[in-house]
Parts: C-alpha cells; structure tokens; sequence
C-alpha cells in the first residue's frame, strides 16, 4: 500500500474503515462477543507498540512477538505453542487475519460457532473459502466436498481436493461448476491439534515449537525455524482428507492493493480523504491526499492516485499490484 504504508506504519494501522484502522476494526468487531483477555495478538515488538497505542486495552501478556520474520507457517506455530505454554492447548482458537475485512461484520460469530462445533468434534483442520466470481491470480483454491452441516445459513465442507494457484487450467475448469472456493485461511483448530499435524508433516518446524511450548526460549527456538508458507503442511492435510472448509457467510476483503481499497471505498460508500477532487472528462479514480491537497484529473478512468509524504503514486487500478515492485527499487537504491 506505498506510499501510505511502510515498514514503520503498515496496512493494517492504516485509517481506512471510516478512520479506523484495520486492526483497531477487528479488534472492535472480536470484542463484541469476547473479553480482551479472551483475544490474543500475534506481531513483532515494533507493531506491538503501535497495536497497544490505538487500542490501549490489549492486555499485554495476550501479545506473542514474532522475534524474526518467518512467513505463516513458522508463525501460525508460534501462536500454537504460546497458547498451549499458557495451558490452553485444549482449547479451540480461531487465527483473524487484521489486514482483511468481512462484511456484513457480525455474521463473523455464525462461522466461529460452526468452526469451533467441529473443530471440537473431529480435531480436524478447519480452514475457509468463498465461491470466486472469477481467476483470481495468486491465490490457492480448494474444491468442495460432501456438505457436513449447516447452521444459521453457514455450510461446512468436507474437502474435496487442493489446488494450488499455479494449476491456472485446472482452476479455470472448475470456475463455474459450483464446488470452487478461493482459500481464505481462518486456521481453527486446538493448539494441540495443530502441533501434532506440525509433528507429522513438518518435523523441522515442530521440534523448535515443541520446546517453546514448554518454556523453552521464544527468540532462540523461533529462529531455528526454516521460513515456509502453511500451506507446506495444509496442502497435505487437505489431500489427506484430514480437513474441512468453511464457505464464508460474508464478502472478504483483503486489503492486498489499492484497487482492493477502491472496490471497498465503493461499496461501503466511503470517501478517500483529500481536499477535494476535480475530474474531467473521466471518473472512477480512486484519489488520496493525506496531506489534504486537491487532485485534479483529466481524460482518466480508473486511475490511482495517492499522495503521502513519502512520495506520490500513479497507476491503473487494475495494475496497482505492482507498487511491490516500486517499493522494491525504492529499497535497492537504484533511482
């Protein structure tokens, strides 16, 4: 999300829910149902201060640091092990991704009761999905299975197969037959449950956890772990019929690009803060000036453009997945 977010203030602290931040909007949605002492936050020690600045009632022995970067895998682990050293291993947790929205918001607690009933019930990896309107690139894809359950409009699947997004073919194939789901994550499972799946299919990542959760020292194990997607393990367990899905009961929005941003902003019928906007003979642009300025187009349709004071960025929407690749030279030096 350059030039708004960096490495000192990501995404996620970001004021873009009607001047929330995307942290401080799930955390508002979690607490309507569950005690601060009830929810747990998961970052490294710099965004754990920024978390605890905007939402000041976090408790702090609820805050699990991150001592490196490791990608999901290593760090779904740790969440497991910190859970189970705080003797709560038996009991189910669900991972809420802060980067991503769901709306209607409180037809979230539908789904946490089917997740936790069968999570419960078959100690099995409970993960979600939603129907894809079309190919989305660089997303992983399960199929549906035999349906399980339904509850207060919420289906449960049996998991049919996995299909990572590489299978371009394969995924095309299935758009419109009714039993494709785009993966969307929502890891619930009890602590125990999931290390033992750690211990199965990736023993490298289990032993370091093994010893965290048994008090062993967080910064020293956790860096033992090589890094790894968790789908290293999931694609596995789904294949192995060891897992269930979820078809999520509301739109997810995963704030992944500023394109993303616009489609909310569009639906929820929000404004991007600026000093005003002037557009001719052109719209649907998506225009932000945190400094307040005005932006002016002219013959532009489905542009971007954002205005920080860490630079200024144009682009077509449907390009604006490539501001990785400004933030790459940015960072290389070579301007």
């Amino acid at each position: 999300m350059w030039p708004l977010s960096t490495p000192t203030s990501p995404k996620h602290f970001l004021p873009f829910v009607n001047g929330e931040s995307l942290f401080q909007a799930n955390w508002r949605i979690l607490r309507k149902r569950f005690p601060p002492e009830e929810i747990y936050l998961q970052t490294n020690a710099s965004q754990a201060k920024i978390a605890h600045s905007q939402v000041p009632e976090i408790v702090t022995k609820n805050i699990f640091i991150e001592t490196e970067t490791k990608n999901q895998g290593p760090a779904t682990g740790l969440a497991a092990a910190n859970l189970i050293k705080l003797g709560k291993g038996d009991e189910v947790f669900m991972l809420i991704q802060v980067d991503d929205m769901r709306s209607p918001e409180d037809t979230i607690f539908d789904f946490m009761d089917l997740a936790e009933k069968y999570a419960k019930e078959t100690n099995k990896y409970i993960t979600s999905g939603f129907a894809p309107k079309w190919h989305q690139s660089g997303v992983d894809y399960l199929l549906k299975g035999k349906l399980l359950d339904e509850a207060s409009g919420v289906k449960i699947f049996e998991i049919a197969d996995y299909i990572d997004r590489s299978e371009v073919e394969r995924i095309k194939d299935h758009m419109n037959k009714g039993d494709l789901l785009v993966h969307t994550n929502h890891t619930t499972m009890t602590p125990n449950g999931l290390l033992k799946m750690y211990q199965e299919y990736k023993p490298e990542w289990y032993k370091p956890l093994k010893k965290i959760a048994e008090g062993g020292d967080v910064a020293a194990e956790f860096g033992k772990m090589p890094k790894g997607t968790l789908e290293e393990i999931t694609q596995q367990v789904h294949r192995k019929g060891k897992s269930l899905v979820i078809e999520n009961p509301f739109e997810w929005i995963d704030f992944g690009t500023w394109e993303a941003v616009s489609k909310y902003y569009d639906a929820t019928e929000n404004f991007p803060p600026s000093g005003g906007t002037v557009e001719i003979d052109g719209d649907t642009n998506f225009l932000w000036s945190e400094s307040g300025k005005i932006i002016a187009t002219i013959g532009m349709e489905n542009i971007v453009v954002i205005e920080s004071d860490k630079g200024i960025l144009v682009t077509q929407k449907a390009s604006s997945a490539k501001v990785s690749q400004v933030v790459d030279r940015i960072n290389s030096g070579d301007l």
